[in-house]
């Protein structure tokens, strides 16, 4: 722990650097045996609030490694979970406070359960929460499995005998540990003193008592075993009587790189008893001198040299001419005489045992009577059985006469000072020279008066008084802690330092010396008194050295961006400077910088002004640099308005040696023009114009597209307008806020236009306006207008640009007509009474989703005079002969039927292009020509139907024939006649045919060489060619074309 403390202090010093709260705790894992005292720093830095600051402990157990076991507290006794708390009230675990934010955790006796996670914790007392507030490292308990072993034994040796002594060191730790062995020697209750060692390095090294020894090969340390050390000494002296025992200890290496002692061990002990061979002895006496002054003190020391000193028995007696003064026996309890007697009950003699061979006289204050002659006498003596003891050789040395002077009164005191005016901090000398020189030990006091700069009294600062000690004055107790008073050996001289000067020292000093002698009685009498000379000290503060940085900038930015500024301290007076700064702002519709924050010499924050009209706190982040003299203050989220000139003020303050901080100068940094601006519109709308030409009730979509913009964080608004043919003005479609929200414009709004518009953005920057169903009614010119808007340093969105796009002519129409009618004319003659039809054929149609309004008219014509009449009038006469026959609408309508029609018509839809009208019981009113009018109806989008085109077909005459009885009639109104006629004769003939083939090819085969007419073989014959007429207006045909028989 000794070596941890220094390390720990720099590690506080290095802490204080840091600009937030930072816990450190040593770093793990940390080996330790069990029963093992063992200790856990811990550290806080960059705090803000007391400089004392709490810890509390905590572990986190191996079995439950997520569940926080609390140890103790420096501030809540009731901190310790129950499992600890008898421990922590027991002093067997504790924390000890190294510095205000530095603890030590002693846990005394390491337990098995102590094993874990230990977190320490400091509650916060910052401002706000800025950085670490705890720190973990792990502890590991492991067994205690060092063994030290030594047979415990009684030699006895004489002297220049060899001793060898064995001790076997093993240990079972898992972790790489190193062993340390050493041995000791000791005697009863004195320190043992160590023979020689083997560090953990493998180093040997000796005891100072034994180095020398060790150095010519008398002490050896050698290994004879896996676990065995053996310690050899030769030559023994009877100084090496004593018990022997070893001492090892095992070392592991920590994170840190350091070595710690885990568990230290010792062997039982070897009682060595060493016999001398040499009992002779000499006597010597000695003193400083033999010349004194009355009140120095004297000493004499009766120095005893012979073997084996402590195992043997002396007696020792001071004599003052010839007279006994004092006697000591083997006890060294001394027995003094008469005067003597009394003179040392007053402290003013002493007679004292200091080591085994040395005796001591000691005479503090010397009278004029102490001159003589001094002698001591040293007898050795022996111990009997019986426990009595008998005096054998005796020896004395020669006689020391000393001669003691009397003291002499007269003297002067002069108060002189090297440095007269000095500087805060500075230190200053004030020496009081007393003339004569008298010895040390004459009583002599010394008074350091004061009379502070602009007073008129003096007051004793501090005294040096005869009997050596030193009275401060009550008024000026800080001078105590930075003055130092020393007086010189010959008493002549007492000087006053006085360190770390500042204005409390200012003002006029002088000394008093007064002489005393001490009566025989203890009382005293003032011998005489001087006092010094004035001497006047000026303090003065020191001269600045401070300069800032006068260098000019130019900051031109975009919003949102940070603003960066410094403050730069080129040259400060001392290294202890510390600054207080002030930043400014100047705008300038104002006639004074406004301040923003000022950050005083102990580092505290204070917002000015401006930063709370203008919301500037959260915005402020203000650093230091390591080294001290560079400041930065760095404007988050800047805004248009931050702009202005920026400068700082610097205040140095110095602590003063009365620990008061004062300011010693002041300077106004060089000023920083910053523009803060909008970002630069970079918004770009695809400005490429377009015709789009599509076809009713089809889907149109209308792109709007951004191909560059301000700022990827940008939101974007869209609005379409569109103008529409016949109307002046533009009218606005739809629009897309920023928010994604859908809005109508009034065009949209009354109509069914709402519910046909699709607006839509598939990707950044792309917009699409769809039309469903599309009407000739939505044709026009259309184009987007996109807002972009952006959002400034206050989360408030503004818009920054806007651009139009690139016109898209829109036409709708409705289908092109292709309707084609049949337009062949055709005759045809039905017999009265009978039934004929008009077909009504569509070739080709517009759309599949068309509709026909067909109607039948009948074109007979009227019978005029003459040729020329008729041409004249033919129109007319034309239109008067047209009657409608039948009209059949495009939702299937039928047209009320005619006077003469009626009950006579049958409509019939063969298909989607044919349409049949069958005429029955047809008479003779019914001859004339019969034509088809065809209407194509179209649905337009909203669903009403209006005709696309129209077209007449060809003619059909009809010519109805009279009822006679024919044979055709007979036949045709019965069907067994009917088949008996036209069908049953076919399959007869057909078979006619096949007989007559297969009788001429076998007539073939009968004759060599049958051939036909010019050589040509007859292989076939013709069919017979028959017409017939399947309405039955007339009877088939049957007819051999000539030729098809040979």
């Amino acid at each position: 722990m000794r070596t941890l403390r220094p390390q720990l202090a720099s590690l506080l010093l290095l802490g204080m650097a840091l600009a937030q709260r930072q816990v450190t705790v040593q770093e793990g894992p940390l080996y330790r045996t069990e029963g093992s005292h063992v200790t856990l720093w811990c550290k806080v830095s960059g705090y803000q609030g007391p400089a004392e600051q709490n810890f509390q402990w905590s572990i986190y157990l191996p079995s439950a490694p997520e569940r926080e076991v609390q140890i103790v507290s420096t501030v809540d006794p009731s901190f310790p979970y129950a499992i600890y708390t008898q421990r922590v009230r027991g002093r067997g675990i504790y924390v000890e406070r190294v510095q205000g934010d530095a603890v030590l955790l002693h846990i005394t006796e390491l337990q098995d359960r102590d094993a874990g996670e230990y977190e320490c914790h400091t509650p916060n007392t910052d401002e706000r929460y800025f950085g670490s507030y705890s720190a973990k490292m792990n502890l590991v308990v492991i067994p205690d499995s060092l063994r030290v072993t030594a047979v415990p034994q009684t030699l006895n040796k004489v002297e220049h005998d060899s001793l060898e002594l064995k001790c076997e060191v093993s240990k079972s730790t898992a972790q790489h540990s190193h062993v340390s062995i050493a041995w000791y020697r000791q005697r009863g209750s004195e320190a043992p003193v160590e023979v020689i060692s083997l560090s953990r390095d493998f180093v040997l090294r000796a005891g100072s008592a034994y180095a020398q020894r060790q150095a010519t090969g008398d002490v050896r340390l050698d290994k004879v075993g896996e676990t065995t050390s053996k310690l050899t000494i030769y030559n023994l002296h009877p100084s090496d009587q004593g018990e022997f025992y070893c001492e090892a200890a095992e070392w592991i290496q920590d994170p840190d790189d350091s070595w710690y002692a885990m568990t230290r061990k010792r062997s039982q002990g070897t009682i060595v008893n060493v016999q001398a061979t040499d009992k002779e002895f000499s006597v010597r006496l000695e003193t400083e001198k033999r010349m004194y002054i009355v009140g120095e003190p004297v000493e004499f020391r009766c120095i005893l040299e012979a073997q084996n000193v402590p195992d043997r028995y002396f007696s020792i007696s001071w004599a003052f001419n010839s007279s006994l003064i004092a006697s000591l026996g083997p006890n060294a309890v001394p027995v003094l005489n008469n005067e003597f007697a009394q003179r040392e009950a007053l402290g003013q003699l002493k007679v004292a045992k200091e080591s085994d061979n040395v005796f001591v006289l000691k005479i503090y204050r010397l009278r004029l009577e102490d001159s003589g002659k001094y002698n001591c006498r040293v007898t050795e003596r022996e111990k009997t059985v019986t426990g009595d003891f008998i005096d054998k050789e005796s020896k004395r040395p020669k006689n020391i006469p000393i001669t003691v002077m009397p003291l002499k009164a007269g003297f002067a005191v002069t108060a002189i000072s090297r440095t007269p005016g000095v500087t805060y901090n500075e230190s200053f000398d004030l020496q009081c020279i007393i003339k004569p020189h008298y010895p040390s030990w004459v009583p002599v006091s010394v008074t350091w008066r004061f009379q502070p700069a602009g007073s008129t009294e003096f007051h004793d600062l501090v005294t040096f008084t005869r009997d050596g000690g030193v009275q401060w004055g009550d008024r000026y107790a800080g001078f105590r802690t930075r003055t130092a008073i020393e007086k010189a050996e010959s008493s002549n001289n007492v000087r006053l330092s006085i360190s770390r000067a500042s204005d409390t020292e200012a003002g006029k000093y002088q000394c008093v010396a007064e002489l005393w002698r001490k009566n025989y009685n203890s009382s005293w009498t003032r011998l005489a008194d001087r006092i010094s000379n004035l001497l006047e000290i000026r303090v003065l503060r020191p001269v600045t050295k401070l300069q800032v940085s006068k260098s000019k900038r130019s900051i031109t930015l975009v919003e949102n961006r940070p603003i960066p500024l410094n403050c730069s301290v080129k040259s400060q007076t001392s290294p202890d400077s510390h600054f207080a700064v002030l930043w400014y702002v100047h705008k300038p519709s104002d006639a004074d910088g406004k301040l923003i924050l000022k950050t005083t010499h102990s580092s505290a924050f204070e917002y000015g002004t401006y930063a709370e009209e203008e919301g500037l706190r959260g915005r402020l982040q203000f650093e230091r640099s390591a080294s001290g003299g560079l400041f930065s203050l760095t404007v988050q989220r800047a805004e248009v308005r931050d702009s202005g000139s920026y400068y700082c003020h610097v205040e140095e303050w110095l602590l003063s040696p009365n620990h008061a901080w004062y300011k010693l100068a002041e300077e106004v940094s060089g000023r920083t023009e910053v523009t803060v601006k909008q970002p630069d519109n970079r918004l770009q709308v695809n400005q490429t114009h377009k015709n789009i030409t599509v076809l009713e009730n089809e889907w149109v979509t209308l792109e709007c597209l951004v191909s560059n913009r301000t700022s990827p964080s940008s939101q974007l608004s869209v609005e379409w307008y569109v103008w529409r043919p016949g109307h002046p003005e533009k009218e606005v479609v739809a629009w897309l806020s920023r928010q994604s929200t859908l809005h109508y414009g009034d065009l949209a709004t009354p109509g069914d236009l709402r519910g046909r518009l699709h607006l839509e953005s598939p990707s950044p920057g792309l917009f699409l306006l769809s039309i469903q169903n599309a009407t000739v009614r939505d044709s026009g010119a259309y184009n987007c207008r996109v807002e972009e808007w952006l959002l400034d340093p206050s989360d408030r969105w503004y818009k920054r640009a806007d651009d139009l796009s690139g016109l898209i002519t829109l036409t709708v129409k409705q289908p092109d007509p292709t309707l084609q009618v049949d337009t062949a004319t055709a005759n045809l003659t039905v017999q009265e009474k009978e039934s004929f039809p008009l077909d009504c054929s569509i070739l080709s149609r517009s759309s599949p989703e068309s509709h026909f309004a067909v109607t039948w008219y009948s074109l007979r014509a009227k019978e005029a005079g003459d040729h020329a009449e008729q041409q004249q009038q033919e129109e007319e006469e034309e239109e008067e002969e047209r009657e409608a026959v039948l009209s059949v609408g495009p939702d299937a309508v039928f047209s009320p039927e005619a006077g003469r029609w009626e009950g006579r018509l049958r409509f019939q839809r063969l298909s989607a292009v044919l349409f049949r009208l069958t005429v029955l019981q047809a008479g003779g009113a019914d001859t004339g020509n019969y034509s088809c009018r065809v209407e194509e109806w179209l649905a337009d989008p909203k669903g009403v139907w209006y005709r696309l085109a129209e077209e007449e077909s060809g003619t059909v005459a009809v010519h109805v024939q009279g009822t006679g009885s024919t044979l055709q009639s007979v036949i045709c109104s019965n069907d067994a006649l009917f088949y008996f006629v036209f069908f049953y004769p076919f399959p007869i003939f057909g078979i006619l045919i096949i007989t007559i083939l297969l009788v001429r090819f076998k007539s073939r085969n009968s004759s060599k060489n049958s051939e036909g007419k010019n050589g040509v073989p007859l292989l076939w014959i013709k069919e017979p060619h028959l017409n017939y007429s399947p309405t039955c207006l007339e009877p088939p045909v049957l007819s051999i074309h000539p030729g098809t028989m040979d």
